[in-house]
């Protein structure tokens, strides 16, 4: 737990845009520098890699810290470890699963009637291997600074919007005073008033909560939420929980989504911890997500049985506020579709 473990007071210096700059350029990009990092042999392991992928391995320093060494099924490692059967072709994973490829504008999705989706950045501090938008055009979704006007006149013209969600790729991905840029200009849009922000970059790399990021969110007029992408506990540690008192502290509402992935987290005990440690990191859980069934992570989905079990045992292991709720994305739907833990007979 995060109150056993000693956190380290960082002086302002240590958050600055730079650090975590120079963190996401070193990040491993083969799986073989990745294996020898951890003692691991390619020869050795029970499952045969891909050393080479259109969708490249990605993965920073800080997160692979916390990966085991000499253990090749650690929970963290098989999240972004590029493995041979990803090139499977199983029937039912399709490249589109969520229907997001043909979105209202270049970089806008609008799926739900009072959200839209801005894909402020197209890449990513960490390819995760079951990522629903892996195989996304994100070439015809570039939103660079001529394209925002298009953006305002879209949202000026649809009043039934009151919030925006900044996703990607990963909006943290851009430089600090971009995003305030465009947070500026969101603001000019009287409807708007909550603005949200998906991002496993912190997770990834904790640095990235700047100084100056804190202070672009705090002076902020919209409300704003900020949501985490963590799986396993075992991707919380000091520097993350510092990070996130660093925006509770400027008043961040905190949540977290999970997804449900096979031989990683789809066990009660480990998503108990989760919840436990994301609530001492002030975080809420929020979505426990059903696989999206995209092409090549099909080895990581489930059954809604068995994730129906899993939630029933939380509900006996968790107090009711730090149960997420188990949820399933379908293409063309305007809303996530709950899972109903009653019937448990599929």
């Amino acid at each position: 737990m995060i109150q056993n473990l000693q956190i380290l007071t960082r002086n302002d210096s240590y958050w600055q845009d730079n650090e975590w700059k120079k963190l996401l350029s070193g990040a491993f990009s083969t799986p073989i520098e990745l294996l020898e990092y951890l003692d691991l042999d390619p020869e050795s392991l029970p499952y045969p890699i891909l050393n080479e992928h259109a969708f490249a391995q990605r993965v920073p320093l800080p997160f692979v810290e916390r990966m085991a060494k000499g253990d090749p099924n650690d929970p963290l490692l098989l999240q972004v470890l590029p493995l041979a059967e990803e090139n499977n072709i199983v029937p039912g994973y399709i490249a589109d699963p969520l229907e997001e490829h043909d979105s209202a504008l270049p970089g806008l999705l609008h799926k739900y009637k009072s959200r839209v989706l801005v894909m402020l950045s197209t890449a990513c501090a960490i390819n995760c291997r079951y990522c629903f938008r892996r195989e996304f055009p994100y070439s015809d979704n570039q939103l660079g600074k001529s394209r925002w006007g298009d953006i305002i006149d879209y949202l000026q013209q649809h009043p039934e919007i009151n919030e925006v969600i900044l996703s990607g790729g990963d909006p943290l991905a851009v430089t600090d005073n971009y995003l305030s840029d465009f947070i500026g200009m969101i603001e000019g849009v009287a409807h708007i008033k909550r603005l949200r922000i998906h991002s496993r970059l912190p997770v990834v790399i904790p640095q990235r909560v700047t100084s100056e990021l804190v202070t672009t969110l705090k002076n902020c007029r919209l409300q704003t939420v900020f949501v985490t992408h963590i799986n396993h506990p075992n991707e919380i540690d000091e520097l993350f929980a510092q990070a996130m008192e660093r925006l509770s502290q400027a008043g961040i509402s905190l949540l977290n989504q999970t997804v449900l992935l096979k031989d990683i987290n789809d066990d009660a005990s480990v998503l108990a911890l989760l919840s436990e440690k994301l609530f001492e990191c002030k975080i809420l859980p929020y979505y426990l997500h059903l696989l999206d069934k995209v092409t090549g992570a099909h080895h990581f989905d489930t059954s809604e049985k068995h994730a129906k079990a899993i939630m029933k045992q939380l509900q006996t292991e968790l107090a009711g506020f730090l149960i997420p709720k188990l949820v399933r994305e379908e293409g063309g739907k305007p809303h996530k579709s709950w899972i109903d833990l009653g019937n448990n007979n599929q």
